[in-house]
């Protein structure tokens, strides 16, 4: 359903404002300048740098959680909403071993590949995991990663990470 509200002589649809933010939104995400997305929106650029205020979340690095095998992964998911966590993967160590497994070798390192190459592209990677994982996984990101170590490799069983420890960690590198 449409709404329309009226304003002194003019008919204001949402819908259509909802697709413009839409757009606007869908266009900076794609890496366009303001300038340019305001031309192609028929906007003021000032309009899409307010818009962008608006609606923004919180500023700093951007961050990846990858972790793996979690007792309290609903907990921990959790945070990762109310932090506004750019990016997630963790899993228990039965999501784990179904990801392993459901894949031939070659859909699995094409998976791995991919998901390594968009984790790269985070500031800031935190890796909950065994010791040898997270040292394994800071020298192929090449890249600042914080860990949180749950153990000697092979981990198989979950284990509780402390959420506040998380926390503090993630709050650490939104300021960076």
């Amino acid at each position: 359903m449409n709404d329309f509200y009226r304003i002194g002589d003019k008919l204001i649809s949402m819908e259509k404002l909802n697709r413009l933010m839409d757009q606007i939104i869908s266009l900076r995400s794609q890496g366009i300048s303001q300038q340019e997305v305001a031309e192609r929106c028929s906007v003021d650029r000032s309009f899409v740098s307010r818009l962008e205020g608006l609606g923004a979340v919180r500023r700093g690095a951007s961050i990846a959680v990858v972790g793996f095998p979690l007792k309290n992964k609903e907990e921990i998911s959790s945070l990762l909403d109310e932090l506004a966590v750019d990016f997630r993967l963790i899993m228990t160590n039965d999501e784990r071993w179904r990801f392993v497994k459901e894949k031939s070798g070659l859909e699995l390192l094409n998976e791995i590949m991919s998901l390594v190459s968009k984790v790269r592209t985070y500031d800031v990677v935190i890796l909950i995991g065994s010791r040898q994982r997270i040292k394994w996984c800071a020298a192929l990101l090449d890249k600042e990663v914080l860990g949180i170590n749950l153990g000697e490799s092979p981990l198989n069983e979950d284990k509780h990470v402390e959420p506040e420890h998380l926390r503090e960690l993630i709050i650490s590198a939104q300021e960076r």
